[in-house]
């Protein structure tokens, strides 16, 4: 997985102007916390920070007045429409550590073409070591019937790599394709043709 250093600026203003003036100045407030210590609330660069968040579950080392502590986003706010980063959580982690997080699921293989493919569930939760968590996983669809779905108990894991969601959370499910539309298709132009009779009937009458 990918480790990202990035260097960052320990806060002394807080509230919600200190916050303002530093999403101005380019900067995102965050928080470390975890191992039981004092929670650390600093700045990070947005555009780095912004970068490295385009990768899933990126760890983070980062340089604080000279140290370093290696940390794993738990929560990122951003705004509603122009979706800039406001703040971020961060969890501390350790080398050898193990976690729980979520982790993608891509697809591959080829599923009976005669059903529609559905995403249920795009990620799973796995514990594993903190410097090795998976950027994905990949579940195969080869010979996927249409009515059939796949499970989490289905997605090959890494060694060293647990399930923690339930076996049989639904990923996948290949649902059959509807023949109503169909149907109508073909009753609606019966349906025009007895009409066109009636309609006839009345003309010689009147």
């Amino acid at each position: 997985m990918a480790e990202i250093k990035i260097t960052g600026t320990t806060r002394t203003e807080f509230g919600k102007g200190a916050s303002r003036r530093a999403r101005v100045a380019g900067l995102v407030p965050a928080v470390i916390y975890g191992h039981g210590e004092k929670p650390q609330h600093i700045t990070l660069p947005a555009r780095e920070l912004g970068v490295a968040l385009k990768q899933s579950n990126v760890l983070l080392q980062i340089d604080i007045d000279g140290k370093d502590q290696l940390t794993l986003p738990k929560a990122i706010v951003r705004h509603p429409l122009k979706q800039i980063l406001e703040h971020i959580d961060l969890v501390a982690v350790r080398r050898g550590e193990k976690v729980t997080v979520g982790v993608p699921v891509h697809t591959e293989g080829e599923h009976d073409r005669d059903g529609i493919l559905e995403h249920v569930n795009h990620t799973i939760e796995v514990e594993v070591e903190a410097t090795a968590i998976p950027s994905f996983f990949t579940l195969d669809l080869t010979g996927l019937a249409a009515g059939q779905s796949l499970y989490a108990e289905n997605v090959a894991l890494p060694a060293g790599v647990k399930l923690i969601s339930d076996p049989r959370t639904i990923v996948v499910h290949l649902s059959e394709r509807s023949t109503a539309v169909e149907e109508v298709a073909v009753v609606a132009p019966a349906a025009d043709a007895a009409a066109a009779p009636a309609a006839d009937a009345e003309k010689k009458d009147a």
